[in-house]
């Protein structure tokens, strides 16, 4: 496995990391017809700007195939877009991930991250010493939808 920073040039292979993800992973948390709303086959063109304005990493399993990605939104200090390719989940690449940004972060002089979390991925932030600090509803254009999430922080 390898962690590395994304190139502007993967952008539509992330966005498909992203779909697989979101297709599996939130599947009993929003109705179908939200996700498939959420998940659209292409890309919006902004998405290739945040690769290219912020720090964004990505895990390649042992064939090279991009397996996880994850960013580090400078502007607000939010961690996004962490995604796992459904085959890929529970082998520690989001986490991996993570581990990166937050060393991202504090060599940045970021001492607070925060994140919005789908009800399917909170555990997987307490685990890694995100705080739950209450339940929002995220308006989402592109889904159509208020979606439930958890807003969550970690001190660094």
């Amino acid at each position: 496995m390898t962690l590395r920073h994304a190139k502007p040039q993967e952008a539509e292979i992330l966005w498909d990391v992203r779909n697989q993800a979101i297709r599996f992973g939130c599947k009993n948390s929003y109705p179908e017809d939200v996700i498939a709303r959420w998940t659209p086959e292409k890309m919006p063109e902004h998405y290739r700007q945040m690769v290219v304005e912020n720090p964004f990493y990505v895990v390649e399993d042992e064939k090279g195939v991009i397996a996880a990605t994850g960013y580090l939104d400078l502007e607000t200090h939010c961690i996004e877009a962490i995604f796992t390719l459904p085959s890929a989940a529970g082998k520690g690449l989001a986490a991996q991930i993570i581990d990166a940004l937050k060393a991202e972060a504090s060599a940045r002089g970021i001492t607070r991250l925060s994140l919005s979390s789908t009800p399917n991925a909170q555990s997987f932030y307490q685990k890694l010493g995100f705080i739950t600090l209450g339940e929002n509803y995220h308006s989402s254009r592109m889904a159509g939808a208020e979606l439930r999430c958890f807003d969550m922080t970690l001190d660094l």
